[in-house]
């Protein structure tokens, strides 16, 4: 699938209020979906590259021989996952933000799993 379907898709999960398909090494967005007043999804790209860049800083300062699969945040009204590419685009993630209410975060990633695996960038 090719981004925009692959953000349409992600938009169809129960309770997603935004998501955006990520290059943390520029921090720029290749595409997003949602957000609105309150998210700006470009905004939350770019700070969410920070984050992604400062996990993979101390696994390699521990020398984890490991991968990032996904990095879960947890507000009080809201989810914010985001979801590494497999290794051959290791450079780009899924950021996907939830409704806390309404949202199932298991099935939440397992669909977005499978969207990550589809996708054609």
């Amino acid at each position: 699938m090719n981004i925009d379907t692959a953000l349409k898709e992600a938009m169809s999960i129960t309770g997603a209020v935004g998501v955006a398909l990520v290059d943390y090494e520029s921090g720029m967005s290749l595409g997003t979906s949602g957000g609105g007043e309150w998210l700006d999804l470009d905004v939350a790209a770019a700070g969410n590259t920070e984050v992604v860049r400062s996990k993979l800083r101390v696994m390699s300062s521990l020398a984890l021989n490991d991968t990032i699969e996904d990095i879960l945040i947890t507000l009080h009204r809201q989810y914010h996952l985001i979801r590494l590419m497999n290794s051959s685009r290791n450079s780009l993630f899924l950021y996907l933000v939830l409704d806390r209410e309404r949202a199932n975060l298991a099935l939440a990633r397992h669909y977005l799993k499978r969207i990550e695996a589809d996708l054609q960038v």
